[in-house]
């Protein structure tokens, strides 16, 4: 061992009883059971090591001494009398004859206890992260994504994949999110931007004659946390192919991904290859959702034909679209109905309604008498005696949506209805390459603008005619999906000029916006670029499914809170106004 230490506080065993050595690491814990007699708990990286103190001169080295404090003991290992099965040092202690003080912990409270830290408030686990972090169960998640990455980085190699760092100060890019912006001091009135994404890097690389590209690369969005996304940063396997098809990507991923998963995930079952694949307009139509949890059996029905055949209940006459979900064995309460009925219109924002079938095959309960006499048309939607059904109405999406969600809660409350100790992974594929945006009411870029439209140029010129409907064009695009959580989005891009300028132009954006905005890229695929295809999928959310966490924030070492503030290094912060003036930057008062 280097420094002080001749062993870590998880190594010794019984081999070692009559050694003398030396600890270095954490006082954890103190117990006093006597004047001169007591057992401490030394914790450092590796493990804890108890130590039992039984003259005067080691009692006194130890009196006052704090816990947290980081001290070293010198001593010699004996074999403990009461062993504690459960700790792989817990046949053995050490007698001290020297114990130094080497970092004093100067507050006798704590702001949490330590290895009860994940029950703190969350604002004060970031403030103090550090002593967070002391706690083995929040490192354990730090080291699974150390190893993680190490094997993403191995295998990444092995595929023929050569590791490039691409910038982090940028030009400004519509891409989709809010850039994080650095102000320039030897260009005033300028700016850079934090990359969202190696996009067009990595796309310039393909363009420059590099086959195969990977990088571990850190992107910044401003954008509003929630459980699966972190705000300010996160990281992702970014990943590209010169003269690469769709399937040429699905094949990498397939083969880098499961063996990673069953390996070092809370569960040893992962999806093996290939993945399934389901259209995006099937994944909304069949489980309401383009990120389907695919170990849920229950699936989406459509009865809005047997909706309008119904009287008297204006939400079913007057939906564009009704979706019921099934679910068999649903022996829930009233009030537990209810309960779950108010949690699907929280996060769905529109209320769904509910019936039940009796063993004896009558509808009772919800909107039952509005679907009376309509039995034999529910049982061939899915519904069998002593099921339960959630429906949604409304337009299109809202009434997916809506059935989405209830799946996914009608799947986590019913037993049997979920296989959940595997990771199932599937691919979203054939998204629309345009949609109506909900603000703006133009015609807009569904995912991503650097996507190859199916059908290339002609399809395009088809629409600018009016031949096509552009909603009815579809990108070489896909997303990765695991358990319900979106891993990644991926496309073949589009590498053509003239086809991305037509691209541009359905939206409202000519040549000239598009050499604005795209300058480097618009003029390297003037100079003949080959297809290629990539995707980037999350380590932070591939790290929270294998270390299954509820929240990214739980395998990040230094997260952001909900309102994207550094708690503990008190970020973002004021600056001086010489650090303002520098950069040519004027704080305008609201």
């Amino acid at each position: 061992m280097t420094q002080s230490r001749t062993h870590t506080c998880g190594e010794l065993r019984l081999p070692d009883v009559g050694k003398t050595v030396t600890l270095s690491g954490w006082l954890e814990n103190i117990r006093e059971v006597g004047a001169n007699f007591a057992f401490l708990v030394l914790r450092d990286f590796y493990g804890t090591t108890q130590v039992v103190v039984r003259t005067p001169e080691m009692m006194a080295a130890v009196k006052g001494v704090n816990k947290e404090s980081t001290v070293s003991v010198t001593g010699v290992v004996r074999e403990r009398e009461s062993k504690n099965p459960k700790l792989p040092t817990g046949e053995i202690e050490v007698e001290p004859t020297a114990i130094t003080v080497l970092g004093k912990c100067r507050y006798n409270a704590l702001p949490f206890e330590i290895n009860k830290s994940r029950a703190a408030d969350e604002n004060v686990r970031l403030k103090y992260r550090f002593l967070d972090l002391r706690n083995p169960a929040v490192k354990a998640n730090i080291i699974l994504r150390s190893q993680v990455v190490a094997e993403l980085r191995r295998r990444m190699t092995e595929e023929g994949f050569l590791e490039i760092t691409t910038p982090i100060l940028t030009a400004s890019s519509p891409e989709g999110a809010r850039d994080y912006l650095v102000p320039s001091r030897k260009h005033p009135g300028k700016f850079y931007a934090l990359p969202q994404a190696p996009q067009q890097f990595k796309q310039l690389l393909m363009t420059a004659g590099f086959d195969r590209y990977f990088q571990i690369a850190p992107c910044f969005r401003d954008e509003d946390a929630r459980g699966d996304r972190s705000p300010g940063e996160f990281y992702q396997l970014d990943l590209e192919m010169a003269f690469a098809t769709q399937e040429d990507v699905f094949d990498v991923m397939e083969k880098v991904l499961p063996p990673i998963f069953a390996k070092y995930g809370a569960y040893n079952i992962a999806s093996q290859a290939p993945f399934r694949r389901i259209r995006y307009n099937d994944a909304m139509d069949v489980y309401g959702t383009d990120k389907p949890d695919l170990r849920i059996d229950l699936t989406v029905g459509d009865m809005t034909a047997l909706a309008k055949k119904t009287q008297g209940f204006a939400p079913f006459e007057e939906a564009a679209v009704v979706k019921i979900v099934p679910c068999s064995g649903a022996e829930l309460t009233r009030k537990q109905i209810d309960k779950l009925c108010d949690e699907v219109a929280v996060q769905a924002g529109r209320k769904p309604y509910w019936v039940r079938m009796d063993e004896g095959g009558a509808l009772v309960g919800g909107v039952a008498k509005f679907l009376a006499g309509h039995e034999e048309e529910l049982k061939e939607l899915g519904m069998t005696p002593g099921s339960l059904a959630i429906i949604a109405a409304g337009d299109g999406n809202s009434a997916r949506k809506t059935a989405g969600v209830a799946r996914k809660m009608l799947g986590t409350a019913v037993p049997g209805h979920m296989d959940e100790k595997q990771y199932a992974f599937c691919w979203i594929v054939d998204f629309p390459m345009f949609e109506i945006g909900e603000e703006s009411g133009q015609l807009e870029f569904c995912h991503n603008p650097f996507s190859m439209p199916s059908g290339g140029l002609e399809v395009l010129e088809k629409a600018e005619r009016g031949q096509v409907d552009p909603l009815d064009i579809y990108a070489n695009q896909y997303d990765l999906v695991c358990n319900g959580v979106e891993l990644s989005s991926g496309a073949v891009r589009n590498h053509d000029p003239e086809i991305m300028v037509k691209a541009f132009e359905l939206v409202g954006l000519g040549e000239a916006d598009v050499k604005a905005k795209f300058p480097a890229l618009y003029n390297a695929f003037c100079y003949g670029a080959p297809p290629h295809a990539g995707i980037a999928p999350g380590v932070d959310r591939m790290v929270m499914l294998l270390a299954g966490e509820e929240s990214i924030r739980e395998v990040i070492p230094f997260p952001m809170n909900k309102n994207a503030q550094d708690l503990m290094m008190d970020a973002p912060s004021a600056v001086t106004e010489k650090q303002l003036e520098e950069v040519h930057i004027q704080i305008r008062e609201e």
